[in-house]
């Protein structure tokens, strides 16, 4: 075997390992973004404005301006379970009241939280019904 023909086989291993980690890399940040370790358990519910509606994958989102001025990320389910829960791209607008009960994140001082329920207009959207116990 020549220099040439080794250099390339080592060439195409370690191209081959490094795909293989950035794929994993990839697969553990999705499974931990999308689950619930990094939101808080107990539940709180969040009141303002809606600045912006969003309903591009991995998950639609919602940007809120809280009563008291702050800025939160809102996430809702993904596109489809969110679909079901009745809320669409036209179910709400910048600067329509919003009612967010959901989780925080766990991390301190960040304004990020994923939504359980949002009600707009006196109309609830349950994202997560399992996730309502004893919730009318």
């Amino acid at each position: 075997m020549t220099m040439k023909t080794e250099a390339t086989k080592v060439n195409r291993r370690l191209r081959g390992m490094a795909t293989g980690l950035l794929l994993a890399t990839v697969a553990v940040s999705a499974l931990a973004h999308h689950g619930w370790s990094w939101a808080e358990e107990k539940q709180t519910t969040l009141e303002g404005k809606i600045l912006s509606v969003s309903m591009a994958p991995p998950h639609p989102q919602l940007q809120v301006e809280a009563d008291d001025g702050s800025r939160w990320q809102i996430d809702l389910a993904n596109p489809s379970q969110t679909e079901r829960s009745g809320f669409t791209g036209k179910s709400a607008r910048a600067g329509d009241r919003v009612t967010v009960l959901g989780n925080r994140s766990k991390e301190p001082g960040k304004r990020h939280m994923k939504a359980v329920r949002i009600t707009i207009d006196g109309r609830n959207y349950d994202l997560y019904p399992e996730r309502l116990a004893g919730m009318p």
